[in-house]
């Protein structure tokens, strides 16, 4: 039985018609991940849009050792906007950050039994539960990363006021101003463009796999009478033209066009007499993956009378 519900998530991840989206849920058995491929391969999905909506509210904050040695990422959410804007509230996600920076915490459930940086005689759950408690709000330390740059130095990049951060670790035998300019460039070249990958190397070899079968169906349907040989050679160009989407690398430079990502952190280390390359980055969304509740009135209304 396809429900109304599969094909609304349908719909929000591709992109695609009511119908379109029906018929692809009829045709695959209510599987959401073949009717997506095979409304990709009908060309009828928009773009891949990521399952479930961005709508947790929150921020995320960034913290940086003194010598960039090391970088943490974490999110701290809650449940409205206006109390994402709260002074106390980002207050306690620098805190939070910055706990993680010092600390040594493998989980969040490991932080929260940590004892608190500014107070020892409190742990972090301690401090959150009174943050709570003042705010007005549940709040939850949902996720952090710490990255570790003993052969480099990291830069983060913090967009939207907390909306969006990113940290990267650059490889590099020499650390200067410019250097650590050059990669929160890139981090903020991270943060617009979002890869998923450093470079062509990380990329799963099934996700090649299952990519090339999803374009060579997608050239087929768009091009009946073309013979395999040519479809293949069509597939490799469109192929290489999602490597350059999902690779920070291959990607164009946002600053300047003429350069990619590895062509300008080549140039930026020639000119400092370094050998300059990315090596890792780290990506956070506020909410990403989240479903926030949709208030529905009618229906309040509606079950008020009742």
């Amino acid at each position: 039985m396809i429900s109304a519900q599969m094909v609304k998530e349908l719909r929000e991840r591709t992109g695609a018609g009511m119908m379109d989206c029906k018929k692809a849920l009829t045709e695959t058995d209510g599987d959401m991940e073949k009717a997506v491929d095979f409304l990709r391969e009908k060309g009828l999905a928009a773009a891949e849009k990521k399952a479930g909506r961005i709508a947790a509210e929150g921020m995320v904050a960034a913290a940086l050792s003194a010598d960039a040695k090391q970088g943490v990422l974490v999110e701290v959410n809650c449940e409205t906007d206006f109390v994402a804007k709260n002074e106390d509230f980002k207050g306690f996600a620098a805190d939070v950050a910055q706990q993680v920076l010092a600390g040594n915490a493998a989980d969040v459930e490991a932080l929260l039994g940590e004892a608190l940086l500014s107070d020892s005689s409190k742990t972090v759950k301690d401090e959150l539960t009174e943050k709570v408690a003042v705010i007005g709000e549940n709040i939850n330390i949902r996720r952090f990363e710490k990255v570790d740059a003993a052969d480099g130095c990291v830069a983060a990049y913090i967009h939207g006021g907390g909306k969006l951060g990113v940290v990267v670790y650059g490889k590099t035998d020499v650390v200067n101003d410019e250097i650590k300019a050059a990669l929160r460039n890139i981090a903020m070249q991270i943060a617009a463009m979002d890869p998923k990958y450093v470079s062509r190397d990380e990329v799963p070899a099934d996700f090649l796999a299952h990519e090339k079968e999803i374009l060579m169906a997608q050239a087929k349907e768009e091009n009946p009478n073309k013979p395999d040989n040519i479809i293949e050679k069509m597939i490799v160009g469109r192929l290489n033209k999602e490597m350059k989407e999902i690779c920070l690398l291959d990607q164009s430079y946002v600053q300047d066009g003429d350069l990619t990502v590895a062509q300008y952190a080549a140039k930026v280390g020639k000119e400092n007499n370094a050998d300059l390359s990315v090596v890792r980055f780290v990506r956070f969304k506020t909410g990403e993956g989240l479903e926030k509740k949709q208030d529905d009135f009618a229906c309040e209304v509606e079950n008020m009378f009742k």
